[in-house]
């Protein structure tokens, strides 16, 4: 009768939970008799080893106390009377250790006082000595088989409080909230989870109605989840809904931003009777927490359509209102205006203070355009530095007119940036609807081209759409085409402005000026066709055209003999920014054999804040080549006489712009003397741009400054008029020479 032993071993793992019994039902039943009479000890032994019993045996109370200790006895057989102490006080050692074994008393005691103290020290049952065979066998079978009885009933119980605390442990511990209601609504179970997210405690939640824990605005469709009867696919899935949740202290939050979303599903309960009538006796479900991914989910949603950076909104989001704007407009006959708003100098800032700083400056932007605009109004950024507005219900243009005055207005004041004073402008192209367009893209489009309209005329304005200004746009859509293909078809021709010492008369040098032969308009200018290929990319390919054309007419003009002529050549930043400008220029040199000494690199101020120490790598490469560099129009843009020391440069060109303000030769013109006293007393060359009169020659040269080029001395010539008039200057010069310019002074650290 294989049992398991007794007491049952439990494993407890590190959650709680009761692991399963360490039992060995295949060992033997094992039986501890106790006896100090030897003989008596010896029969029962045998009596008992027919039975396949594991039998332990003691002669003292010692002995059995011992035993007892170190194992564990399905069955203990004990005599009262022992030579140490006797049977009852080895019972009462079991009951104060907690050995739970059953107890057969074998005593030759008559008294009943002995009888009555082993049973109440609940011994299984007394047998005076001598007993009979069959009645001890019998006893012991019976004893045993209650041992079984009692074995079995505890390890269903153990069972049954495994079973109950897996599913305690489970249910609680379950990531959503797991609940029952009954028929009228009210809870009739809750998991710990309802105590994590909501703060409502088992307790304060069973027998209360679910609208405790529902939102007010969320109790009509909560009806449907908390009284579902639906059972199966049919039965309510994923239907949100928005919970209260108390405080620490216990006070309720009303307020919107701290109530929980949960999803839930239910499902109806039903019970089932003995004629199979089944009722309804409650609902189900389960609800998971979602308000991070509700959170997510409304963050996600909102940088959609709003400028992460401004926080404005974004393209779509500006279509979408101003879509529903037309719409509203045109119900009831109204006109709206668009507007297109591009910073003026913001690049600059940009490039001179870093992007975070010029993110900085389109934050302050921001917020100044939108305390400028009216309620109703929508400021949105496209992305960069546009933004772009739209004004319904306009009463007159007027309205248009006094919003823009007002964005002109706030950009008047300086914008502070980490210490740095910045002052910036902007353009504003304005279009009405329906005037000037009766769909979004016409509308944007055409206050686009507006926009860029004011900047063709100085920026820093505004101005609204007229459909002439759409054929301008044509026009440089047609003249960006037109020069993709002069490039292809050799339709642009470099022309030459002698540069003159006043003194002798001879010509020292010659600035190389780009010239467009169009094929509709005739002879182009660079400033007409040049900004155009800044904007589309094309700077760097005509940028090798130019030094490749110049290096050819440099081969051509010294065939003709004489003294060398040194060549200008203006160089754009963009060009300058490509790594490879330094090595083109040393691959044309050495394919032409030219002297570098031939050729002078003009260079703008402003390459000389875009990346300060970049191009003065660049320079320095070049200089090691023997190219000289001057500055072209010079104080007229950066003018950091820390980058004028610092930059290899060999020539100042004095701007055309102040040569125009001398008008007289008498006069005084600080700005004109300043610059002269800066090349003088950095050892430069000097050059005066753009002389026109004999009164601005007379006066620069009495200055210090007597190197020129202008109308007053020769116009741009072709390349063929320029080789005709340095043979005319070889017939009449008695040395049948050109003067050779100045060399180039050697590059300063």
């Amino acid at each position: 009768m294989p049992i398991a032993s007794d007491p049952i071993d439990i494993n407890f793992s590190p959650d709680g939970l009761v692991a399963a019994p360490l039992a060995d039902p295949s060992r033997k039943l094992r039986l501890l008799l106790v006896d100090d009479e030897p003989r008596l000890l010896s029969s029962l032994c045998e009596l008992l080893r027919e039975r396949d019993y594991q039998l332990v045996t003691a002669t003292c109370g010692a002995e059995a106390v011992e035993q007892l200790s170190s194992l564990q006895f399905d069955l203990v057989l004990l005599d009262l009377r022992l030579p140490d102490f006797g049977g009852h006080e080895v019972m009462d050692f079991m009951r104060l250790q907690g050995i739970n074994t059953n107890i057969i008393v074998l005593s030759g005691e008559t008294g009943i006082d002995a009888a009555i103290g082993a049973l109440k020290r609940g011994a299984y049952d007394y047998l005076r000595k001598p007993y009979g065979r069959d009645e001890l066998l019998k006893t012991v079978d019976n004893a045993l088989k209650q041992r079984v009885l009692e074995l079995e009933n505890r390890r269903i119980a153990w069972q049954l409080e495994c079973s109950e605390k897996l599913y305690r442990y489970l249910v609680d511990s379950s990531p959503d909230i797991i609940y029952t209601l009954n028929q009228e609504g009210r809870f009739s179970f809750v998991n710990d989870r309802a105590h994590q997210l909501l703060g409502f405690s088992r307790e304060e939640l069973i027998g209360k109605h679910y609208s405790t824990v529902v939102h007010d605005d969320d109790l009509e469709r909560a009806y449907y989840v908390f009284n579902e009867r639906r059972v199966g696919e049919r039965a309510s899935r994923n239907v949100e809904l928005r919970l209260k949740s108390l405080n620490n202290d216990g006070a309720e939050r009303t307020f919107d931003n701290t109530l929980m979303t949960l999803s839930f599903n239910s499902m109806g309960m039903y019970a089932t009777d003995t004629v199979r009538k089944t009722e309804f006796y409650g609902t189900y479900g389960v609800a998971r927490d979602i308000t991070e991914r509700k959170r997510a989910e409304e963050l996600i949603s909102y940088q959609a359509y709003h400028d992460i950076l401004t926080d404005l909104p974004n393209r779509i989001l500006f279509k979408d209102r101003l879509g529903l704007a037309m719409i509203q407009s045109k119900r009831n006959e109204t006109e709206l205006a668009v507007m297109f708003v591009d910073l003026d100098r913001f690049k600059l800032v940009n490039d001179t203070l870093g992007h975070i700083k010029g993110d900085e400056l389109l934050q302050q932007v921001a917020g100044r355009l939108k305390e400028s605009l009216r309620r109703g109004d929508t400021l949105a950024r496209l992305g960069g530095d546009e933004f772009t507005i739209f004004l319904p219900e306009l009463q007159s243009r007027e309205d248009a007119q006094v919003v823009a005055d007002k964005f002109l207005e706030c950009l008047q004041q300086a914008f502070y940036l980490d210490g740095h004073e910045v002052y910036i402008s902007a353009s504003i192209g304005i279009a009405i609807y329906p005037t000037d367009g009766d769909s979004m893209d016409d509308l944007l489009r055409h206050a686009d081209i507006a926009m860029y309209q004011v900047k063709a005329d100085g920026k820093n304005g505004y101005s609204f759409y007229n459909p002439k200004m759409l054929d301008a746009s044509y026009q440089k859509i047609t003249l960006e085409q037109s020069l993709r293909r002069a490039l292809e078809q050799g339709e642009l021709e470099m022309y030459y402005q002698p540069q003159v010492d006043v003194r002798t008369g001879d010509i020292v040098g010659a600035e190389g000026l780009m010239r467009w032969n169009h094929p509709e308009r005739g002879l182009l200018t660079a400033g007409e066709f040049l900004p155009f290929a800044e904007e589309n990319g094309l700077m760097i390919p005509i940028s090798d055209w130019m030094l490749d054309a110049l290096c050819r007419d440099l081969v051509h003009w010294n065939a003709v003999g004489g003294e060398p002529v040194r060549l200008s050549l203006n160089l754009s930043p963009q060009y300058l920014d490509r790594g490879d400008f330094v090595e083109k220029m040393r691959a044309a040199l050495a394919q032409y054999k030219i002297s570098p000494s031939q050729i002078e690199v003009e260079i703008t101020e402003n390459i000389c804040i875009r990346n300060p120490q970049y191009a003065i790598d660049q320079l320095n490469k070049l200089c090691q080549l023997g190219v000289s560099v001057a500055i072209d129009d010079f104080g007229t843009g950066y003018s950091s006489l820390a980058y004028l020391h610092r930059f290899p440069i060999h020539t100042i060109k004095i701007d055309q712009s102040f040569i125009k303000e001398i008008q007289r030769e008498n006069g005084h013109f600080p700005v004109v003397l300043a610059i002269i006293s800066i090349a003088n007393g950095l050892g430069l060359n000097l050059v005066a741009e753009g002389v026109e009169t004999e009164v601005q020659a007379h006066y620069l040269e009495q200055s210090g400054c007597t190197t020129m080029q202008g109308f007053l001395y020769y116009q741009p010539l072709s390349r063929r008029a320029f080789v005709q008039l340095l043979r005319e200057k070889m017939g009449t010069a008695a040395s049948a020479a050109i003067t050779v310019a100045p060399a180039p002074l050697p590059m300063r650290a």
